[in-house]
């Protein structure tokens, strides 16, 4: 099937696509109220899949999707929006709201199995579209007789935090001081030491899990003026977690069961967080398709919120060519599909920008859907020559998007009110000048008090205000002002 997956071509050729947008990897327990809403970013994604006349699309939940948050993407898209597209879409639920794997759900239980099945016309023009790949995905694959697009769950050590260094360290691309499999406080103590012999003007060290997700596995150690061992290992028993509700013995405990690494803390004047989105083939093949700028937050600016897109023109060029290195390292490894390589870029007083390496994810990450949501909306496509997104039109398109557009107040919201406010206050879509605002993640609302949206402008500055006008509408229909 794979000449016929393409950027351009995966809209436009009859399949069968199974979406099973599961999180099949450990995450915070915190987070386990968002995850239906998880499992719904990939909506926009139906709407470019159904775009193809035969095209079937079925897509699968935990929980049953709200009727009205399948009309308000169809509303997004008015020439879809018509029983024959309709027919095509084909809603799956187990209606299990335990926190397991979506993956899991479904392949213990067979008539789920089964019934996915009987919507197949054709096992050799379907496939499995997972959020990542486990052997859980490999296992829903094989008792579906369909193929996973996503890389085999045997080469998931490339995406570790261990594992990316190494690579990184391989085919010579510039990564961060650091250690990698570190597997107690002891050990992190003694790498730090070799560490300061090579760096000793370094302040602060991140320690992060192996499999850490979206810096929710990472801590900061604060190593300045620790000139001795029981100092150090003092500093090192004070991490300061990225992920508010863990704790250091459970972090701890965590560096033992999966290990980690401690890298220097790169400190600049200007420091900005980019990242680049890739594919890779079967045969080899691999390609540039998205660069983003991350906007991230939390204790120790760590977690990823969301992103602008397209990354600024001043180092796109040379967070590219780094990660060419590592897409071709990655094709001859034997990764098929997407997956996302994050960096960390400085500017030196003479403006001069530098890049370096942060990790690599093999999975559909924060970038993924907002990219796909720009393509399903306005029928572009990006240009890697000239980092540019055009519409079909030709006008070029920004986007500034995230999963986290939340407060504590918004959870006064429902769905249905979210729904109902936005023609009022005129946070839509319009398919004329084809900018405006999507919103995703809608059933977080009132569970979690959080909703994900993306603002599509002509310039990026008309991607802010999008973004800056939805968020004072919230805060406004929230009471939250």
């Amino acid at each position: 099937m794979w000449p016929t997956i393409t950027t351009r071509t995966l809209a436009r050729t009859n399949r069968t696509v199974v979406v099973v947008a599961s999180i099949s990897f450990e995450v915070p327990d915190s987070l386990a109220p968002v995850f239906p809403a998880y499992e719904e970013r990939f909506l926009f994604f139906v709407l470019s899949l159904l775009q193809q006349p035969g095209s079937i699309v079925i897509y699968v939940t935990s929980q049953p999707i709200l009727p009205r948050i399948v009309d308000y993407y169809f509303q997004l898209v008015p020439e879809l929006n018509t029983p024959d597209v309709r027919q095509r879409l084909f809603l799956v639920s187990p209606v299990d709201s335990s926190p397991r794997p979506l993956t899991e759900k479904i392949i213990t239980r067979p008539r789920v199995v089964e019934r996915i099945a009987r919507m197949i016309p054709d096992p050799r023009r379907a496939l499995i579209y997972p959020f990542n790949t486990s052997p859980l995905e490999g296992e829903l694959g094989r008792r579906l007789d369909v193929p996973v697009y996503g890389p085999n769950p045997s080469l998931a050590h490339l995406e570790t935090k261990s594992g990316s260094r190494r690579l990184f360290a391989e085919e010579g691309v510039l990564h961060p001081c650091g250690v990698e499999e570190v597997t107690s406080q002891d050990a992190l103590v003694a790498a730090i030491e070799r560490m300061r012999s090579e760096r000793p003007a370094a302040r602060e060290v991140v320690v992060k899990l192996n499999k850490g997700v979206s810096g929710l596995g990472n801590g900061v150690v604060r190593i300045e003026g620790a000139e001795d061992r029981a100092t150090l290992a003092e500093r090192v028993r004070q991490i300061r977690l990225e992920d508010t509700d863990a704790d250091a013995e459970a972090f701890f405990g965590a560096l033992g069961e999966e290990a980690g690494i401690v890298e220097e803390r790169i400190v600049a004047q200007s420091i900005r967080s980019p990242s680049v989105q890739m594919r890779c083939g079967p045969g080899g093949e691999y390609e540039v398709l998205s660069t983003h700028d991350q906007l991230l937050g939390g204790p120790h600016r760590q977690s990823f919120l969301g992103c602008r897109f397209p990354a600024d023109q001043a180092y796109e060029y040379l967070i590219v060519a780094e990660a060419l290195k590592i897409g071709a390292r990655l094709a001859r490894e034997g990764v098929v599909g997407r997956y996302g390589i994050d960096f960390v870029v400085t500017q030196s007083p003479s403006g001069e920008w530098r890049p370096y390496a942060i990790e690599i994810n093999l999975r559909n990450g924060g970038t993924t859907h907002p990219f796909l949501t720009l393509q399903s909306l306005t029928n572009g496509d990006y240009d890697p020559q000239t980092n540019e997104f055009s519409s079909a039109t030709g006008q070029a398109k920004y986007y500034i998007t995230t999963d986290h557009l939340e407060a504590p107040e918004y959870a006064r919201l429902t769905p249905d009110d979210l729904l109902d406010l936005l023609p009022r206050r005129g946070l839509v879509w319009q398919s004329g000048p084809q900018t405006g605002i999507a919103f995703h993640m809608i059933s977080a609302l009132a569970v979690a008090g959080r909703v994900g949206l993306t603002a599509v402008g002509d310039t990026p500055e008309q991607a802010e205000q999008l973004y800056a006008r939805a968020r004072n509408v919230m805060d406004e229909e929230s009471g939250r002002i």
